[in-house]
């Protein structure tokens, strides 16, 4: 199964749909966003994803009742953190970094996808793939990124969006 993975979309909305359209052509199975999408106005562009979508809510995300709201036919949003799994693989979703090396050295999870630092990293701590797609808007260091994670060989390769 592959795996959309973007983060600090930053209300970017041509970035946004850039992204979408670079999911729904990869035919990802699921979506995770790891936080500060800000605006409910960005549902218009997620909506035309062909995958659900998970994601958990950054620092600064804003009217988080009415981000619900309008991401319900979209996915879920959930407060701190997410915990699943996909494909078999077990995963957790969080925004800030916190504790970050301790989560991955437990060896609990398979994947660990965070967002909030604007800065991509794909590597792996012990058996964990720690995933930061990067910035999806691209508004703090000119370029938006996302990711594509393959659950069966475990990879993930950035994108440039």
């Amino acid at each position: 199964m592959k795996i959309g993975i973007i983060s600090d979309t930053h209300e970017n909305m041509d970035k946004i749909r850039k992204a979408v359209e670079l999911f729904n052509r990869e035919g990802v199975g699921a979506v995770l966003h790891g936080g500060d999408i800000i605006s409910p106005i960005t549902a218009k562009e997620f909506k035309d994803l062909q995958a659900p979508l998970t994601g958990v809510f950054g620092n600064n995300d804003g009217d988080r009742l009415f981000l619900t709201e309008r991401f319900k036919e979209i996915g879920t949003l959930h407060p701190k953190r997410w915990e699943g799994e996909l494909d078999g693989k077990k995963f957790l979703l969080i925004h800030e970094p916190d504790m970050l090396d301790a989560l991955a050295e437990s060896g609990h999870y398979d994947v660990i996808v965070y967002g909030h630092t604007h800065r991509s990293e794909v590597t792996r701590r012990g058996k964990t793939l720690v995933v930061n797609p990067g910035e999806g808007g691209g508004w703090i260091t000119g370029k938006a990124t996302a990711a594509i994670l393959d659950t069966e060989t475990m990879e993930a390769r950035l994108v440039e969006i």
